[in-house]
């Protein structure tokens, strides 16, 4: 039980992927997952791991809070999570930057982690705050790959004109810091990359 245990525990270190869209601290990576949840389901022949009520995911500076956290692994060891619910409605992180004291913050209805294609989506009431910058949509892709991301007013990439609905961006310039001593102020899109974790 305890190997199942801490499989799934480890399992679960995909959120922590997370730390890739808010450029987080380094030192978070070598930090130990924590997860507390109401119940917790392990299915070690499929390799499914889920926790259910009042999720917290916790890794250094990191913390992510759902209703339902759900970890598959693929054969080859990949991983996807999805995080759905929590407060409100909506799943929620939150993590330090490196280098500054500053966070990002995110949140959606569901977000979802592919570590093997690096790729993280946040599906309904999507929020990603990095900084001063602050994107808002229906739906916010990130490639971990590339560095791109994108936001739309509709659901799963779609334009949703006919409703009224609109992506909503504030992009600070990065010439001056917030607080001018000279250094840059962080991009949105510098904080958009995932780190590859294959487990």
């Amino acid at each position: 039980m305890f190997q199942t245990f801490t499989r799934s525990l480890l399992a679960a270190a995909l959120f922590a992927s997370l730390s890739g869209l808010v450029h987080a601290e380094r030192a978070d990576r070598e930090k130990p997952v924590n997860i507390e949840s109401d119940r917790m389901t392990v299915d070690d022949q499929n390799k499914v791991n889920i926790f259910e009520g009042k999720v917290v995911l916790t890794q250094g500076t990191l913390v992510l809070r759902s209703n339902k956290l759900v970890v598959t692994q693929d054969a080859s060891g990949f991983q996807r999570g999805i995080a759905s619910g929590g407060p409100g409605g909506l799943a929620r992180f939150r993590q330090k930057r490196e280098g500054s004291d500053e966070y990002t913050d995110g949140e959606s209805d569901r977000i979802e982690h592919d570590n093997k294609l690096e790729q993280t989506e946040l599906f309904g009431h999507a929020w990603v705050r990095s900084g001063k910058d602050d994107v808002r949509g229906e739906y916010i892709f990130v490639d971990g790959k590339t560095g791109n991301y994108s936001a739309t007013s509709g659901p799963n990439g779609t334009s949703a004109a006919a409703t009224g609905g609109r992506v909503r961006a504030v992009i600070q310039p990065k010439g001056k810091s917030a607080t001018n001593t000279g250094s840059p102020a962080p991009s949105l899109k510098a904080a958009v990359e995932f780190p590859a974790t294959k487990q």
